[in-house]
C-alpha cells in the first residue's frame, strides 16, 4: 500500500525543517519530502503559538474525531470553533505550491520567508521571524528532565 492509500488509523510521520519563500499571491512551495505523505488534498488551519497546522486528510479526520468527542462545555466549543472555523482544504499545484487563504496567512504573519516543520502527524507552517522568536530551545537540560518525568527516555 502506498503512503497515499494509507487508511484512517495509520499515522503519518513528518519530521525536519524546511525554509521556503511565499510569493505575492500567497503561494508556497511544499517541501518535496512532505508532498507524497500529504497526498493530493489536505487541510490547513490555525495552529498554536502563532503557526498554522497542515494535516493530511487521514490525520485531519482523526483530529476532528477527537474534537467531536469533547464535552459540550464552553471551552470545548471554543476549541472546536478555533480549529474548524478557519480550516481550509488545500491542493498542491503542478509546481508543488499551495495557496494559503489570506485569513490564515495574516494569522501566522506569513509574508516572505516561511518555515515548514514536520511534527509527527502534522506539519507546522511558521513565518521565519515567528519561528526564530518562539523556538529557541535554550534550556535543553530542563526539557530533558521534563521528558523523563513524562516517561520518555533517550
Amino acid at each position: 500500500m502506498s503512503k497515499r492509500e494509507a487508511k484512517v488509523g495509520e499515522s503519518a510521520m513528518f519530521m525536519g525543517e524546511y525554509n521556503h519563500s511565499i510569493d505575492t499571491k500567497g503561494r508556497i512551495i511544499v517541501p518535496a519530502k512532505f508532498r507524497e505523505e500529504l497526498g493530493e488534498s489536505f487541510v490547513v488551519t490555525l495552529g498554536l503559538d502563532g503557526c498554522l497546522f497542515l494535516y493530511p486528510q487521514t490525520e485531519w479526520e482523526l483530529f476532528v474525531e477527537q474534537l467531536r468527542q469533547l464535552p459540550g462545555n464552553r471551552d470545548a466549543r471554543q476549541l472546536q470553533r478555533y480549529f474548524l472555523a478557519g480550516a481550509s482544504t488545500c491542493e498542491v499545484d503542478k509546481q508543488g505550491r499551495i495557496l494559503i487563504p489570506t485569513k490564515l496567512r495574516d494569522y501566522a504573519q506569513l509574508e516572505k520567508e516561511v518555515v515548514f516543520v514536520g511534527v509527527l502527524g502534522k506539519i507546522e507552517i511558521w513565518s521565519k521571524e515567528q519561528w526564530d522568536a518562539n523556538n529557541d530551545f535554550g534550556d535543553v537540560e530542563a526539557m530533558a528532565e521534563n521528558m523523563s518525568a513524562l516517561g520518555i527516555s533517550f
